[in-house]
């Protein structure tokens, strides 16, 4: 069994994680052992994200990371395999630049990989370092799951690719057309992650709210979100990448009358200026999306918007950016993630003039998130004295709020925490808490009197 050790790094977002948990679950299935550390792994594999800059970066640096582990003499490890959205792009540009990798695998050969690292250990002769296809993989209920969040945890994979093509944007090219599940596969797998222990579901997908257009039948996502809040076992679920245009009055009106929906929606806009949007090829305009948001609140009061911004995009004057810090201070969006925009070769805004220095785009990144860090301090401030429930999650390291945890107004990695003041609390276990005090992204709480 020492040769079937296997460590498994997962880079990118949470669709990319449920990938690795697919790849890890059939490689158990096959006998494998998935080992924690690369310490006494036979093999590595590195799923990569291609995304941006950044991502590429990361993937790379790992990439070399394992490269030197494997081949120092005391190490066990004798494969290097390199598998997603980084071969799916690169292909054999990859081959000649990382000679130390034994096998790059595109994103089809998720469900393959035991083949794949059955042929490596056998050292059957490969006819390519590569093998990267069109990519046309959609997961479904039957592929097994190694879930690697914690157990009350899970994203919920709805559909792959996409197809709204914007300017700025690999994830077409990479990842195909979008592609729906079939809803009955889902809740299949919504029902699996339930029975495992799972409380909170995240539904992920490149653009959520796409779901159901390819099908037939026309199914759609709030009649799927309404199926998933009738699942027992299942306390919290949280929606994330909604396409600001394809928000619906059926969807948010589900959002509103389901308990079990978290009065949170994820709502990348990217901009708002009308030019802008147009030049990133984005669906409707700063209308709509005011318009939108302003029909969220209405729909749903109390819910907390999220929303993900490119900074620095051709053509993005002081004024436009300026303009930009405007609309942020009217809409006060709850969480704000900013990007600095990365010239992506195969895109159609690689060639595209007026560009932006890159000191000028971290500046302005700066300042946008300056301003969110203002915003955010002050909605939290407002929430002193309400009733949050607290999904425990574990330990802090302060004495007077021994635990953290997140409200339902918080997603994992990418929102605050909230510090809980108790004794003896249970990890995974919802609890009533009241909100105490609050800082720029994190709350602290006590627990319920009648708790």
């Amino acid at each position: 069994m020492k040769d079937k050790k296997v460590h498994i790094v997962s880079l990118g977002c949470p669709k990319n994680l449920v990938d690795s948990e697919v790849m890890a679950a059939t490689l158990i299935k096959n006998g494998y052992l998935i080992s924690p550390q690369a310490d006494d792994a036979h093999t590595i594999i590195i799923n990569t994200c291609a995304f941006i800059l950044p991502a590429k970066e990361e993937s790379i640096e790992a990439i070399l990371r394992m490269a030197e582990w494997k081949n120092q003499s005391n190490t066990p490890c004798e494969h290097l395999v390199v598998t997603g959205c980084l071969p799916q792009r690169y292909e054999k540009m990859l081959e000649q630049d990382l000679p130390e990798v034994d096998l790059f695998l595109g994103v089809n050969e998720v469900p393959n990989i035991a083949h794949h690292l059955n042929k490596l250990i056998r050292h059957e002769s490969q006819e390519d370092r590569s093998v990267v296809d069109k990519p046309t993989f959609l997961m479904n209920a039957d592929h097994p799951r190694s879930i690697s969040t914690p157990f009350y945890t899970a994203y919920l994979k709805i559909s792959e690719g996409c197809s709204n093509c914007c300017s700025y944007c690999v994830i077409p090219s990479i990842r195909g057309k979008a592609r729906s599940r079939d809803p009955n596969d889902i809740l299949k797998e919504a029902e699996k992650l339930a029975s495992g222990g799972a409380k909170e579901i995240i539904i992920t997908a490149q653009d959520t709210t796409a779901y159901g257009r390819d099908l037939k039948g026309k199914p759609t996502l709030h009649e799927l979100m309404k199926n998933l809040a009738s699942i027992r076992g299942i306390r919290w679920i949280r929606l994330l990448y909604a396409h600001p245009a394809h928000l619906t009055d059926a969807l948010l009106k589900t959002i509103a009358d389901e308990q079990k929906i978290c009065r949170y929606i994820d709502i990348p806009i990217q901009h708002i200026d009308d030019d802008l949007l147009i030049s990133m090829n984005r669906k409707g305009g700063s209308r709509p999306i005011k318009k939108n948001m302003e029909r969220a609140r209405r729909f749903i009061p109390d819910v907390a918007l999220r929303t993900s911004l490119i900074v620095g995009f051709p053509g993005e004057t002081r004024r436009k950016f300026d303009n930009l810090i405007a609309f942020i201070r009217e809409a006060r969006f709850d969480h704000l993630g900013a990007f600095i925009y990365s010239r992506e070769e195969g895109t159609p805004a690689f060639s595209l003039p007026s560009r932006i220095s890159e000191r000028e785009k971290e500046n302005r990144r700066h300042l946008l998130m300056e301003e969110q860090a203002r915003i955010s301090y002050e909605i939290n401030q407002a929430l002193i004295g309400s009733r949050q429930e607290v999904l425990i999650e574990g330990r802090s390291d302060m004495p007077e709020f021994p635990w953290i945890g997140r409200c339902r107004r918080q997603a994992p990695d990418i929102d605050g925490i909230t510090y809980v003041k108790g004794n003896n609390l249970d990890i995974g276990t919802i609890i009533p808490c009241r909100i105490t005090s609050a800082a720029e992204y994190d709350l602290f709480a006590e627990l319920e009197p009648t708790y």
